[in-house]
C-alpha cells in the first residue's frame, strides 16, 4: 500500500500545501501567488467539511446534481464553490446560480446563458476559457485561434468576469515534457491580455504535474487526489 494511504486528509492536504510552496520558492515565484482548489467530485460532503477544518475553502465540482447535494449538506460553511468541465445548456442556470466560478467555458451560447442567469444579488460569476492546448479530438475546450473570438464575446457581458484560462493537458512524463502545454497556454494568455483584461488566473497543474505548472505561471492549481485519495 502507498505510504500516502496512512496519511489523514488534514495532512494531505499539509503535504499539497507544502509542494505548492516548495514550487514557489524553487521556481521564483512569489510566496503565496497560487491558490489550491481542492477537487472533490465524488467525495463525501465529510471529507469536504474535514478539509475545510483545516483551512481549505475553494472546492471544485464536476458533477452538478451531485455538487448541489454537497452545497446543501455544507451550506453552514463560507465554501467558494467552482465548477469544473464541459457545461451543458440545460444546466447553466443552476451553475450561474449556486457557483462562484467556473473553469471550462467553451462557447459564447453558454456565456450569455450564464450572464443572463445570474442572480443580480450575486458577484459576476468568474470564468475561465478552456483551452484545447494539446490539440486532442476527446478533448474538450477550443483550440487556441478561437479563443479570441471567444474572448470578444465574453467580455460584452455584464454578469461574468472573465479572470483567465484554464487547460487539461494530454498525460506527459518528465518535468520538462509537462512544462511544454503548460508554457503554451502561459504564452496565449500573454498575446490575448489587454490592461482591460488581464486573464490574470490560470488554471492549471493537478496532483501529478502541480510543479511543472507553477513553473510556467499557474496562479490556481487543482488538485484532488493527492488530498482525498482515490475517488468513491
Amino acid at each position: 500500500m502507498n505510504q500516502d494511504s496512512y496519511q489523514t486528509l488534514p495532512e494531505r492536504l499539509a503535504a499539497v500545501r507544502a509542494r505548492i510552496g516548495a514550487a514557489e520558492t524553487r521556481f521564483g515565484r512569489t510566496p503565496g501567488s497560487v491558490r489550491l482548489l481542492a477537487v472533490s467530485k465524488k467525495q463525501e460532503a465529510a471529507a469536504i467539511r474535514a478539509a475545510h477544518d483545516a483551512g481549505q475553502l475553494a472546492f471544485g465540482e464536476n458533477y452538478l446534481q451531485e455538487a448541489l447535494a454537497k452545497q446543501a449538506d455544507l451550506d453552514d460553511l463560507p465554501l467558494e464553490w467552482h465548477f469544473i468541465g464541459q457545461l451543458q445548456t440545460n444546466k447553466t442556470r443552476p451553475i450561474a446560480e449556486h457557483f462562484a466560478w467556473v473553469h471550462g467555458l467553451t462557447s459564447a451560447h453558454h456565456a450569455e446563458r450564464l450572464s443572463r442567469q445570474r442572480p443580480p444579488d450575486l458577484p459576476p460569476l468568474k470564468v475561465c476559457l478552456e483551452i484545447n492546448i494539446s490539440g486532442e479530438a476527446t478533448k474538450g475546450g477550443v483550440l487556441p485561434d478561437q479563443a479570441v473570438e471567444l474572448l470578444a464575446a465574453c467580455r460584452q457581458l455584464p454578469n461574468l468576469e472573465l479572470v483567465g484560462l484554464m487547460c487539461l493537458p494530454a498525460p506527459a512524463v518528465g518535468e520538462a515534457a509537462q512544462r511544454q502545454p503548460f508554457r503554451a497556454l502561459r504564452e496565449l494568455r500573454d498575446r490575448l491580455a489587454r490592461p482591460d483584461c488581464p486573464l490574470s488566473v490560470l488554471s492549471m497543474g493537478m496532483s501529478d504535474d502541480l510543479e511543472a505548472a507553477i513553473a510556467e505561471g499557474a496562479t490556481l492549481v487543482r488538485v484532488g487526489t493527492a488530498i482525498f485519495g482515490p475517488r468513491l
